[in-house]
């Protein structure tokens, strides 16, 4: 049990909880900023049920490792690589919320609005979807980072199947709302995720 109390524990689990505490509070202060306090629910936190349920199995697969097989956790190059992409991340996706500012949203619109344009600048340019571009790259960055080879498969499989039917039904509107000006912007650049056109 001392393996808990570890410098590799104690590091890993603290970056993990900083990284989750920075992406959440970073999510709603933006929403806020953006938005406006009275347009932004808990919602904007962006924790569901089944998020708690993926980061419980993250961190008893972790807990249950460093157990078991504590030089699983030693290995600092993979460590450091999941904490990058976990930066990388969340600098994609933010940087993505900030160039749409209005225009992005956590909810799917479904109707036009006058403030909904189509942002095919800065990120946009080179990413169609910057936010769940960089929401696969930080959550999967995480497993890495905590050295976690069941949850780091199970966060890029599950992630991965969420936005390959999450974006499909969002462009779905977008192509109502702007028309050939997207399908002409959508064959130009690519989603962001793998292997979802």
């Amino acid at each position: 049990m001392t393996e808990i109390l570890s410098y590799t524990a104690s590091r890993q689990l603290s970056q993990m909880f900083l990284a989750i505490a920075f992406f959440h509070g970073s999510e709603y202060f933006l929403a806020v900023v953006i938005h406006g306090r009275s347009n932004v629910t808990l919602k904007s936190l962006l924790i569901s049920k089944h998020y708690i349920v993926a980061m419980i199995f993250s961190l008893l697969e972790y807990i249950i490792e460093i157990v078991l097989v504590p030089e699983l956790k030693e290995h600092w190059v993979i460590s450091d690589l999941g904490l990058a992409l976990v930066l990388i991340g969340e600098i994609i996706r933010k940087i993505g919320i900030l160039t749409a500012g209005k225009a992005f949203t956590h909810l799917i619109k479904i109707y036009h609005e006058e403030q909904h344009q189509l942002i095919t600048h800065g990120i946009y340019s080179y990413i169609r979807h910057p936010g769940y571009c960089g929401f696969l790259i930080w959550s999967v960055g995480t497993q890495i980072m905590l050295c976690n080879p069941i949850s780091t498969i199970a966060f890029a499989a599950v992630v991965w199947r969420f936005f390959a039917k999450r974006i499909p039904y969002e462009e779905y509107f977008l192509r109502q709302f702007f028309g050939t000006r997207y399908e002409e912007y959508a064959r130009r650049v690519g989603s962001g995720v793998p292997f979802v056109k």
